[in-house]
Protein backbone atom coordinates (compact mmCIF):
# COMPACT_ATOMS: atom_id res chain seq x y z
CA UNK A 1 0.00 0.00 0.00
CA UNK A 2 1.17 3.39 -0.67
CA UNK A 3 2.25 6.27 1.54
CA UNK A 4 -0.43 8.86 0.23
CA UNK A 5 -3.38 5.60 1.17
CA UNK A 6 -1.52 5.09 4.16
CA UNK A 7 -1.59 8.92 5.38
CA UNK A 8 -5.22 8.98 4.44
CA UNK A 9 -6.27 5.87 6.19
CA UNK A 10 -4.43 6.78 9.56
CA UNK A 11 -6.07 10.19 9.24
CA UNK A 12 -9.71 8.99 8.91
CA UNK A 13 -12.22 8.70 11.46
CA UNK A 14 -14.43 5.66 10.08
CA UNK A 15 -17.59 7.01 11.97
CA UNK A 16 -20.40 8.24 10.49
CA UNK A 17 -19.45 7.56 7.14
CA UNK A 18 -22.86 8.04 5.62
CA UNK A 19 -22.88 11.31 6.49
CA UNK A 20 -19.44 12.51 5.43
CA UNK A 21 -19.20 15.63 2.94
CA UNK A 22 -22.83 16.09 1.36
CA UNK A 23 -22.21 19.69 0.35
CA UNK A 24 -23.56 20.41 -2.95
CA UNK A 25 -21.11 22.33 -3.71
CA UNK A 26 -18.86 19.82 -4.27
CA UNK A 27 -21.08 17.14 -5.76
CA UNK A 28 -21.70 19.98 -8.13
CA UNK A 29 -18.29 20.62 -9.06
CA UNK A 30 -17.14 16.89 -9.23
CA UNK A 31 -20.51 16.48 -11.56
CA UNK A 32 -19.51 19.09 -14.16
CA UNK A 33 -15.72 17.91 -13.60
CA UNK A 34 -17.04 14.38 -14.51
CA UNK A 35 -18.98 15.86 -17.46
CA UNK A 36 -15.95 18.17 -18.67
CA UNK A 37 -13.54 15.36 -18.28
CA UNK A 38 -15.41 12.63 -19.65
CA UNK A 39 -15.98 14.35 -23.50
CA UNK A 40 -12.32 15.38 -23.43
CA UNK A 41 -11.24 12.04 -22.67
CA UNK A 42 -13.59 10.01 -25.19
CA UNK A 43 -12.70 12.74 -28.16
CA UNK A 44 -8.95 12.72 -27.00
CA UNK A 45 -8.89 8.92 -27.26
CA UNK A 46 -10.91 8.16 -30.84
CA UNK A 47 -7.59 7.08 -32.42
CA UNK A 48 -6.17 4.92 -29.71
CA UNK A 49 -10.38 3.26 -29.69
CA UNK A 50 -9.82 2.64 -33.26
CA UNK A 51 -6.94 1.01 -33.25
CA UNK A 52 -8.24 -1.56 -30.28
CA UNK A 53 -11.44 -1.79 -32.31
CA UNK A 54 -9.46 -3.08 -35.27
CA UNK A 55 -7.17 -5.31 -33.18
CA UNK A 56 -10.02 -6.71 -31.36
CA UNK A 57 -11.84 -7.27 -34.69
CA UNK A 58 -8.42 -9.31 -35.88
CA UNK A 59 -8.15 -11.27 -33.15
CA UNK A 60 -11.81 -12.62 -32.72
CA UNK A 61 -14.08 -10.98 -35.97
CA UNK A 62 -16.84 -12.76 -34.63
CA UNK A 63 -16.49 -11.55 -31.24
CA UNK A 64 -18.24 -8.34 -29.80
CA UNK A 65 -15.76 -4.99 -29.19
CA UNK A 66 -17.19 -3.92 -26.54
CA UNK A 67 -18.27 -6.00 -23.28
CA UNK A 68 -21.24 -4.69 -20.96
CA UNK A 69 -22.00 -5.95 -17.20
CA UNK A 70 -24.36 -5.35 -14.67
CA UNK A 71 -22.72 -3.55 -11.82
CA UNK A 72 -24.37 -2.10 -8.66
CA UNK A 73 -23.96 1.61 -8.24
CA UNK A 74 -24.84 4.32 -5.72
CA UNK A 75 -27.27 2.78 -2.95
CA UNK A 76 -27.69 -0.31 -4.97
CA UNK A 77 -28.72 1.07 -8.40
CA UNK A 78 -28.09 -1.49 -10.81
CA UNK A 79 -26.43 -0.10 -13.83
CA UNK A 80 -24.64 -1.79 -17.44
CA UNK A 81 -21.19 -1.02 -17.28
CA UNK A 82 -18.98 -0.69 -20.11
CA UNK A 83 -15.61 -2.41 -21.58
CA UNK A 84 -13.80 -3.13 -24.62
CA UNK A 85 -14.16 -6.71 -24.61
CA UNK A 86 -10.77 -8.58 -22.82
CA UNK A 87 -11.64 -12.45 -23.18
CA UNK A 88 -12.94 -14.89 -25.39
CA UNK A 89 -16.49 -15.67 -26.42
CA UNK A 90 -18.35 -17.25 -23.47
CA UNK A 91 -16.45 -16.30 -21.10
CA UNK A 92 -19.22 -15.67 -18.24
CA UNK A 93 -19.93 -19.30 -18.61
CA UNK A 94 -16.49 -20.53 -17.78
CA UNK A 95 -16.22 -18.50 -14.95
CA UNK A 96 -17.48 -21.10 -12.28
CA UNK A 97 -14.92 -23.70 -12.69
CA UNK A 98 -11.91 -20.97 -12.27
CA UNK A 99 -13.36 -20.01 -8.79
CA UNK A 100 -11.42 -22.19 -6.93
CA UNK A 101 -8.28 -20.55 -8.26
CA UNK A 102 -9.23 -17.39 -6.89
CA UNK A 103 -6.13 -14.87 -5.87
CA UNK A 104 -8.48 -12.44 -3.69
CA UNK A 105 -9.82 -13.36 -0.49
CA UNK A 106 -13.07 -11.95 0.08
CA UNK A 107 -16.53 -10.97 -1.94
CA UNK A 108 -13.87 -10.55 -5.55
CA UNK A 109 -12.31 -13.06 -8.33
CA UNK A 110 -8.94 -11.95 -9.85
CA UNK A 111 -6.85 -14.77 -11.29
CA UNK A 112 -3.20 -13.25 -12.46
CA UNK A 113 -3.04 -16.50 -15.66
CA UNK A 114 -7.00 -16.04 -16.48
CA UNK A 115 -7.46 -18.73 -19.28
CA UNK A 116 -10.30 -16.53 -20.54
CA UNK A 117 -8.23 -13.27 -21.63
CA UNK A 118 -7.34 -12.96 -25.42
CA UNK A 119 -3.81 -11.80 -26.34
CA UNK A 120 -5.15 -8.63 -27.38
CA UNK A 121 -7.12 -8.93 -23.89
CA UNK A 122 -3.96 -8.65 -21.96
CA UNK A 123 -2.42 -5.77 -23.35
CA UNK A 124 -5.69 -3.63 -22.93
CA UNK A 125 -5.66 -5.34 -19.17
CA UNK A 126 -2.34 -4.43 -17.85
CA UNK A 127 -2.77 -1.25 -19.54
CA UNK A 128 -6.16 -0.12 -18.18
CA UNK A 129 -7.25 0.51 -21.65
CA UNK A 130 -10.23 -1.69 -20.86
CA UNK A 131 -11.37 0.59 -19.12
CA UNK A 132 -11.84 3.49 -20.59
CA UNK A 133 -15.46 3.00 -22.86
CA UNK A 134 -16.36 3.00 -19.15
CA UNK A 135 -16.02 7.62 -19.46
CA UNK A 136 -19.79 6.51 -21.22
CA UNK A 137 -20.87 5.82 -18.18
CA UNK A 138 -19.49 8.92 -16.68
CA UNK A 139 -20.91 10.65 -19.31
CA UNK A 140 -24.26 9.40 -18.33
CA UNK A 141 -23.84 9.53 -14.66
CA UNK A 142 -23.56 5.96 -13.67
CA UNK A 143 -20.07 6.48 -12.44
CA UNK A 144 -17.99 9.29 -11.73
CA UNK A 145 -14.01 9.80 -12.50
CA UNK A 146 -13.65 9.03 -9.05
CA UNK A 147 -15.10 6.54 -6.61
CA UNK A 148 -15.29 2.83 -5.46
CA UNK A 149 -14.71 0.34 -7.66
CA UNK A 150 -18.44 -1.03 -9.10
CA UNK A 151 -19.04 -4.01 -7.63
CA UNK A 152 -20.97 -7.30 -9.56
CA UNK A 153 -24.48 -8.61 -8.19
CA UNK A 154 -22.82 -11.71 -6.62
CA UNK A 155 -20.31 -9.45 -5.22
CA UNK A 156 -22.52 -7.58 -3.29
CA UNK A 157 -24.78 -10.68 -2.04
CA UNK A 158 -21.76 -11.94 -0.18
CA UNK A 159 -21.30 -7.84 1.67
CA UNK A 160 -21.71 -7.29 4.86
CA UNK A 161 -23.03 -3.76 6.18
CA UNK A 162 -20.01 -2.71 6.61
CA UNK A 163 -18.86 -3.81 3.24
CA UNK A 164 -21.85 -1.90 1.96
CA UNK A 165 -20.90 1.39 2.61
CA UNK A 166 -18.84 1.22 -0.62
CA UNK A 167 -22.28 1.92 -1.81
CA UNK A 168 -23.03 5.95 -0.50
CA UNK A 169 -21.58 7.09 -3.63
CA UNK A 170 -21.35 7.02 -7.67
CA UNK A 171 -19.14 4.01 -8.19
CA UNK A 172 -15.85 5.70 -10.36
CA UNK A 173 -13.64 4.67 -13.42
CA UNK A 174 -10.18 4.98 -10.91
CA UNK A 175 -10.10 5.59 -7.12
CA UNK A 176 -7.95 5.11 -4.19
CA UNK A 177 -8.05 1.09 -4.19
CA UNK A 178 -6.62 1.22 -8.02
CA UNK A 179 -3.65 4.39 -7.51
CA UNK A 180 -2.59 2.48 -4.10
CA UNK A 181 -1.76 -1.23 -4.92
CA UNK A 182 -4.54 -2.91 -7.03
CA UNK A 183 -4.42 -6.71 -7.09
CA UNK A 184 -1.74 -6.05 -4.43
CA UNK A 185 -4.30 -5.26 -1.55
CA UNK A 186 -6.86 -7.93 -0.88
CA UNK A 187 -11.02 -7.32 -0.46
CA UNK A 188 -10.73 -5.99 2.92
CA UNK A 189 -7.88 -3.44 2.50
CA UNK A 190 -9.85 -2.81 -0.59
CA UNK A 191 -12.83 -1.80 1.25
CA UNK A 192 -10.77 0.10 4.48
CA UNK A 193 -9.33 2.23 1.33
CA UNK A 194 -12.88 2.99 -0.23
CA UNK A 195 -14.06 4.08 2.91
CA UNK A 196 -11.53 6.26 3.48
CA UNK A 197 -12.19 8.38 0.19
CA UNK A 198 -15.94 8.57 0.98
CA UNK A 199 -14.96 10.13 4.63
CA UNK A 200 -12.35 12.37 3.35
CA UNK A 201 -13.41 13.07 -0.59
CA UNK A 202 -13.51 16.58 -2.03
CA UNK A 203 -12.07 17.78 -5.47
CA UNK A 204 -8.14 17.89 -4.67
CA UNK A 205 -8.52 14.42 -3.28
CA UNK A 206 -10.05 13.80 -6.54
CA UNK A 207 -7.52 15.67 -8.63
CA UNK A 208 -5.04 13.47 -7.02
CA UNK A 209 -6.25 10.31 -7.69
CA UNK A 210 -6.84 11.32 -11.32
CA UNK A 211 -2.92 12.19 -11.69
CA UNK A 212 -1.94 9.50 -10.19
CA UNK A 213 -4.36 6.98 -12.41
CA UNK A 214 -2.31 8.64 -15.50
CA UNK A 215 1.04 7.95 -13.72
CA UNK A 216 -0.27 4.41 -13.28
CA UNK A 217 -2.24 4.41 -16.84
CA UNK A 218 0.78 2.83 -18.56
CA UNK A 219 2.60 0.22 -17.69
CA UNK A 220 1.15 -0.64 -14.52
CA UNK A 221 2.55 -3.57 -12.97
CA UNK A 222 -0.59 -4.64 -11.11
CA UNK A 223 -3.41 -4.97 -13.14
CA UNK A 224 -4.73 -8.11 -14.57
Amino acid sequence: MTDFAKKIINSTDYRNIATSNRSKTYELTKRSLDIFGSIVGLILFIPLFLLIIILIKIEEPKGSIFFSQTRVGKDGKEFEMYKFRSMVIGAEQKLEKLLKHNEINGAMFKMKNDPRITRVGKLIRKTSIDELPQLWNVLKGDMSLVGPRPPLLREVAEYNMYHKQRLLVIPGCTGLWQVSGRNKLNFEEMVQLDLAYIKNKNIILDLKIIFKTFLLLLGSKDAY
